[in-house]
């Protein structure tokens, strides 16, 4: 599935900047156990389970005249971050996600002539970048004399943020004219972008100085308008729960 131009320029990005900061920035060093110096950027890496709400008129269509389910909607997910420390326990950063899907479907109610079912597709994409301020509810670390940092264990923390989404609703296959009874092949979609806002917790479990492993869970509130092939809808909702697990680098 092809991720739109946004979201897609910043996935590369962060990780780019992943892979060459480290290197940029290796004057800092990292001592036995320490660093030796506060570190200033985290950057960030997870995958998990992505459960969309699916709580507005076109799941209830897509449900009532398919043999699609709400859950049939959840899927893998995928997300980049990148933060800045501008306090102590205080994080501001830019982060991307994205999680798709498609699934296959029958009618409920028709069989074609040859009484095989009527099949067809159903996918459902999204796309994230948020603009978060992350707050750690203890240190992430401790400062030893004037040159060594030494990281916390384990670190809770809250956050949000709010940006934009991006959707992409496609179905291809056969269908049901529900005035002639006809069966066709067709191709339907609706695409676009909302603005969104987020809510997360989750903790950081340090394994080295640098490196870590991070753990999350996250909900998105976000609506979008429908155009094109599903134009008489209303807002199709974007909402849902993700659960993750990552790794970080810190430097």
């Amino acid at each position: 599935m092809t991720l739109p131009r946004s979201p897609r320029t910043l996935l590369t990005t962060i990780a780019l900047l992943a892979l060459t900061a480290p290197r940029a920035h290796a004057q800092l060093g990292a001592g036995d156990g320490f660093l030796f110096r506060v570190p200033s950027v985290r950057l960030a890496l997870s995958g998990g389970f992505a459960s969309p709400s699916a709580q507005s008129d076109i799941y209830d269509f897509l449900t009532e005249e398919l043999t699609l389910e709400r859950r049939d909607f959840a899927s893998a997910g995928f997300s980049l971050s990148a933060a800045i420390r501008v306090a102590p326990r205080v994080d501001l950063g830019l982060s991307s996600s994205y999680a798709g899907r498609s699934a296959g479907s029958e009618s409920r109610d028709f069989t074609g002539e040859d009484d095989l079912p009527i099949v067809q597709t159903t996918s459902l994409d999204r796309a994230t970048v948020m603009a978060t301020a992350r707050l750690s509810l203890r240190s992430p670390g401790r400062s030893i004399g004037q040159y060594a940092w030494i990281p916390n264990r384990v670190v809770p923390y809250i956050g949000g943020g709010a940006g934009t989404v991006w959707y992409r609703l496609r179905q291809s296959g056969e269908f049901v004219d529900q005035e002639t009874l006809d069966i066709f092949e067709d191709r339907f979609e609706s695409k676009g972008w909302s603005l969104g806002a987020t809510g997360f917790g989750g903790a950081d479990v340090s394994l080295s100085p640098r490196f870590g492993l991070t753990m999350e869970g996250r909900y998105l509130w976000s609506r979008a308008s429908m155009n094109g092939d599903f134009s008489t809808f209303n807002k199709i909702d974007l909402s849902g729960y993700d659960a993750s697990i990552g790794v970080f680098v810190r430097f």
